[in-house]
């Protein structure tokens, strides 16, 4: 899910960017491989899983910019598969709105997205759960799934 072949998974994971990672994770970028950075920060195995994502209705000519948008999505949480929607300005603010109605809060503290050389985009984030603070990623060629991978990978650190 993470790889392609314009990635060497034995390369250092910082060698992937033109720019360097967050701060906070900059060491483990130089000195982590691909694949091992990917299973520490990117892991997406845990009680939390983001099945169908999108919006609903057609609301896209009557909003104005900074309107609520109605997103609908299909979230695992354990053994318990259920569909929830929320209206946010963005998607990352209505699966924030979603996991927290499924008791899996989410507060972002950090989100830096970076292009990746040779494609794909990885997006960071440092959030808390009010308890913890943890770092995680996602990594998609869409810059709102890897936003998406990352909160989702997010609350499964924070709640595993």
């Amino acid at each position: 899910m993470f790889t392609s072949t314009a990635i060497a998974t034995t390369s250092r994971f910082a060698d992937l960017f033109d720019r360097p990672v967050p701060r906070d994770l900059r060491e483990h970028a130089e000195t982590m491989c691909h694949d091992t950075f990917i299973d520490h920060y990117g892991h997406q195995g845990g009680p939390v899983r983001l099945g169908s994502w999108g919006t609903t209705g057609d609301d896209d000519r009557r909003r104005g910019v900074t309107a609520p948008r109605r997103y609908r999505a299909s979230i695992a949480v354990g053994d318990r598969i259920a569909t929830s929607t929320a209206a946010a300005t963005g998607p990352v603010a209505a699966l924030t709105a979603m996991l927290y109605e499924r008791g899996m809060a989410v507060e972002m503290i950090k989100f830096h997205q970076l292009p990746a050389v040779g494609g794909g985009i990885a997006t960071f984030i440092h959030g808390t759960d009010g308890v913890r603070a943890e770092w995680a990623m996602g990594w998609a060629r869409d810059p709102v799934q890897s936003a998406l991978r990352a909160m989702i990978a997010c609350a499964n650190r924070l709640h595993a």
